[in-house]
């Protein structure tokens, strides 16, 4: 009997990362005027922001109830335990139809071993967990020492994010259209970060570097041991301040480990390209 983890695609875990530690990763879905695409299985990332960019009409939506009903049934009938580790519930409904599957598959299979978390995560601060928690898997460790892991870390996670162009949360209605035609002529920017599972703002400056040294300062002040930690780096066509970010850590913390990626699907259809988010703990 095994430990397995399994996360869904808005933890933007790379791909190489999930395959080589054995974590099973649910698409949400994405609409790109109207198409269903099954987030980084039907379509890409690099896909997305130039739709986007084009002016594609982009729309999200949870993992369907029949996914999860399927994927449970699968490992029910298994003898291993598994461990879904979940995007933020106060973002999507996909952790609350987990539940739902989740129970209909015990009413069928009262024996099966599935444990569902939500972390009040998002994007690379749930990946940084769940990798992990992986990592604890195969090392043998047990299921409940997993689940006390994922629940200690999962309430020092930090998030600390921006984006370039504010026309992209109008269209996911986070801000109305003044609000976005003011910022971007005015060249604002906000710092924003997830506080319970939602998306909180911070602060907003003018011009990138500005926004950068906001985040970076945000780190300083909540971040510890960040020589010890890995950390979390995303960007959306980025690649420049992502490489940035993540020298700043080498040089000013000693920080050795990083998982840096482009934002997903799921999460990069709300903010656009553009976008510099770091992700860290604030204990250990």
């Amino acid at each position: 009997m095994a430990i397995k983890i399994i996360a869904d695609s808005a933890s933007d875990i790379p791909h190489s990362i999930a395959e080589a530690h054995g974590i099973e990763v649910l698409p949400l879905m994405v609409y790109i005027d109207d198409v269903e695409y099954r987030d980084n299985v039907d379509l890409t990332s690099d896909e997305l922001y130039v739709r986007m960019q084009a002016g594609a009409s982009v729309k999200t939506s949870q993992i369907p109830l029949g996914v999860f009903m399927e994927a449970f049934e699968r490992m029910a009938q298994t003898e291993d335990e598994y461990i879904y580790i979940a995007f933020s519930s106060n973002l999507s409904g996909t952790y609350q139809t987990a539940v739902l599957a989740h129970e209909d598959i015990l009413a069928k299979y009262p024996n099966a071993k599935i444990t569902i978390i939500d972390t009040k995560c998002a994007s690379i601060g749930v990946a940084l967990i769940v990798v992990e928690a992986a990592k604890m898997a195969e090392s043998g460790a047990t299921h409940d020492e997993i689940v006390a892991y994922v629940n200690g870390a999962k309430t020092s996670m930090e998030h600390v994010f921006s984006v370039d162009d504010l026309e992209y949360l109008f269209r996911g209605g986070r801000v109305n259209r003044t609000q976005a035609t003011l910022g971007n002529i005015l060249n604002i920017k906000p710092v924003l970060n997830v506080q319970d599972g939602f998306l909180m703002p911070i602060d907003k400056v003018k011009g990138k570097k500005r926004r950068l040294q906001k985040m970076l300062d945000y780190v300083e002040t909540h971040g510890k041991y960040l020589d010890r930690q890995c950390i979390g780096i995303a960007h959306t066509v980025n690649e420049e301040e992502a490489a940035f970010v993540k020298s700043y850590f080498e040089t000013a913390y000693g920080t050795r480990e990083f998982i840096v990626g482009q934002l997903g699907c799921t999460i990069g259809a709300h903010c656009g390209p553009g976008v510099i988010a770091i992700f860290f703990r604030s204990s250990l």
